[in-house]
């Protein structure tokens, strides 16, 4: 199988269409399409697995405050 080939876009409605030859035909139903500068990455999802769509996300790299900073430890808590 090569791995390129010239295709024609289209346009239906407010959306543009690319057709994709059968050659470069993607198992199931769903892809994760990005963007990265000029380039569009289509990558296929798998319908059954959350991890592999969380694998495909950016890393968390904000600071969050620590929201048990003063509280008793849990340990502590008597009813």
């Amino acid at each position: 199988m090569q791995n390129s080939c010239h295709v024609s876009l289209s346009i239906d409605g407010q959306d543009q269409v690319l057709n994709i030859p059968h050659e470069f035909a993607l198992s199931g139903t769903e892809v994760l399409l990005r963007k990265e500068g000029d380039r569009l990455i289509i990558e296929p999802l798998s319908s059954s697995s959350l991890l592999s769509l969380l694998t495909t996300l950016q890393d968390i790299t904000d600071n969050f405050s620590n929201t048990d900073e003063g509280l008793m430890p849990l340990d502590d808590i008597t009813l």
